[in-house]
Formats: structure tokens, sequence, C-alpha cells
């Protein structure tokens, strides 16, 4: 279906453009190049980390992450219950088991105390997700997790830029991955990037990254490797946008002002909250509204598709799903509540101000119609 207004979509300047055009003149256009470099060095540098290393995407990224600190068979991780299901997926394929907590309910990331009490003695590892461009508390997590040896990773895939006491997602954990979808603040079409100050870590996950291949004696493999790598034409094309990355953040946050704007005075819808210790990046702006259920927000979803304007859901609970059901011990409350009922809004770079007015005022349209049946039912 096409929409007036779209959920999401990348910004594409003459920049973009010229950097992916030198690439393909070049010659290099697989996963060796000039930009490959380029991207990994930029890229670290905005973090604040000694290295970055691009992937083919941000689950292969996270699935080195876990591989490069040992995560094995036998082993937890603790992941949020509300996260994209490749948070959960990753740790899998490594042949641990994830554990899923719950989510704190103003900032939608992993709540602190609930890993706290996850914790065993098989816990390896806690992913904490910053779920739609907020942080997850990374220095409240670490406090739970050094005394123990367990280590930190931040999947950033959705917070380029977003920040707890002036320092970047990408730097606060142990290690840190990030995904470069097409809907993501930085995109390459595809891809992903690990950073770390960790320097056996970092090497552990370039080995493996490219098939495990002995730096010394070209095609000798000594175990199973993957092929994770990023083409150099991905790399021209994020390392362009990482050029004007600022300029992406800065209106990630002005399009939810205006959303809080003309929004924020309805008594029913929550907006995007933000902890008074983070810096949000409005990945994705988030909609609530209290005491709708799930048939009533997909309703409403159903009337906004109507008039052009694209919105989805908030992502389901993992332990729901068929593959997970059977391994979940804890209960989420807040997840299962919150996922039925919230969704996201467009919030792509090239929307206009009257773009953000026409769906505003769609929102109050719909959301008064809802009401009025509910209230004739």
């Amino acid at each position: 279906m096409d929409y007036r207004i779209p959920l999401s979509q990348p910004s594409i300047s003459a920049l973009e453009i010229s950097c992916v055009t030198d690439a393909v003149q070049s010659g290099w256009v697989s996963s060796k190049g000039a930009y490959i470099d380029r991207f990994e060095e930029i890229f670290a540098a905005y973090c604040g980390t000694q290295y970055a290393l691009t992937t083919s995407s941000g689950t292969t990224a996270l699935h080195l992450a876990l591989l490069s600190y040992g995560i094995q068979s036998g082993d937890e991780v603790i992941v949020p219950d509300l996260t994209f299901i490749s948070t959960a997926n990753a740790v899998t394929y490594t042949g641990a088991k994830p554990v899923f907590v719950d989510v704190d309910r103003e900032t939608l990331c992993i709540d602190v105390e609930q890993v706290n009490q996850a914790i065993t003695a098989k816990t390896k590892a806690i992913i904490a997700v910053h779920l739609y461009g907020h942080p997850a508390n990374i220095p409240a997590l670490q406090a739970v997790a050094k005394p123990r040896n367990i280590v930190v990773i931040e999947d950033a895939a959705e917070a380029h830029g977003a920040t707890i006491q002036g320092k970047r997602t990408g730097a606060l954990g142990d290690c840190s991955i990030f995904s470069f979808y097409g809907n993501k603040i930085v995109t390459c079409g595809e891809g992903g990037m690990l950073t770390t100050d960790n320097t056996d870590v970092y090497h552990r996950a370039r080995h493996l990254r490219s098939q495990a291949m002995s730096p010394t004696q070209r095609y000798w493999h000594t175990e199973i490797g993957f092929n994770y790598r990023m083409t150099n034409l991905q790399a021209a094309l994020g390392f362009a946008q990482m050029k004007r990355i600022d300029e992406f953040v800065q209106k990630k946050r002005t399009i939810f002002e205006q959303y809080y704007q003309h929004l924020s005075s309805h008594p029913k819808i929550k907006l995007n909250r933000t902890a008074h210790w983070a810096e949000n990046v409005f990945w994705q702006v988030c909609m609530e509204v209290d005491g709708w259920t799930s048939a009533e927000r997909n309703r409403f979803m159903q009337l906004l598709a109507k008039r052009g304007i694209e919105t989805r859901p908030y992502f389901y609970p993992i332990s729901d799903m068929p593959m997970y059901k059977l391994s979940s011990r804890h209960l989420t409350p807040v997840t299962h509540q919150v996922s039925g009922r919230g969704l996201n809004l467009p919030s792509y770079f090239d929307m206009n101000d009257q773009d953000i007015k026409d769906v505003c005022a769609a929102i109050c349209d719909c959301s008064i119609a809802i009401d009025t049946v509910r209230n004739i039912t």
C-alpha cells in the first residue's frame, strides 16, 4: 500500500550519491575498499570507542559480539521482553538461552531491578536494548553486572547518537552493536556495526566475520566462521550518512517536539517519555492511549491507513512467540500492557510541518471515532 505520509524513509542527498558513485567507479564493490575503513573510523570517532567493525546487519553484529565473549550452550543471556526478535535470536544462534525480563514503564527499556532478580550462576551477559531511541540505563546495569563478571552489551540498533551524561551509545557498555537498516537514523540499506574498546573482542569478531580465515595463510581456516561482511558500496552510503548524523538527530528531536506540541494536551494520549539522565533521539515517535485494547489500537491504525498515514504497532512480547514461550520463566506485565496499546507514528527526516499537523489532526479525529464506537457499544 502506498501511503501519503509513510512511517519512515531514508534521506539520500547528493553527498550519498557522490560517495556511492565513487565506490562503484573504483571497482571495489564487494567487501574490500576504502569506504570500509572510512566508515569504521568515522563511526568509532563519533561513538568515542577505539574500535568499530562493519558487519552485514545489526543481527550479525550482535551474534559476533556474543561469540567474541565466549557465550555458548549452557549459558544464559538476559534480554528485555519488548524488543525486535533479532535480540533473542542472536542469543539462540550461540546455543545459549535468552532469559526475558520486563521493561521500565517510562523508558520502555530493560528494567534494572528485574535484571537483578533474573541473574543466576549461568548468566553470562545482559543485552540492553535502547528501544525506540531511548538509551537503557547502562550505568545502573554495569553496577549490577560488573561485580558478577557479567558482560553488558548495548543493542543500539535504534539509538544512534543517544547519550547518557554526555556519553554516546556505542561507548556505554562493554560492547555495542548498531543497525543500518533502511529505516534507521543512519542507513546503508542493510548493515551493522560492532563497537568496543576491548582489543581481544574486536580482533575475535573481525576474525569470525570473514569465515575465520587465517590472517597469515590465505584460505586456511581453523574453525567455523561466518560471512558477515559489509560491502564497500554500503559503507560508502554509511560514511556519507555519518557526515550528516547531527542533522538527522536534531530533526528527529524537532519532529517529536512538534508532535508533543500538538498532542500533549490530549487527556489519554502518551508520547515518548525521557528519563532525566538520558538524551533521547526519538528514532520512532511512540504513542500509547490509556484504556485502549489491542483491538482498538489496531482499528485506530486502520483508520489512519485509510487517510494515507502509515503507522506500526509496538513489538510483540518475545516470550509469547511459539519458539520462546516454553523457555520463559519471568512474568512481564509491563511489556504485555504497553505492547498491546502502543504504536509508532511517522517521523522521517524529510517530514515537514504540514505533514505533522495532518497526522495529529487525523489522530484526534480517529481516536474520537474509536471512543465514540466504544461508548455506543
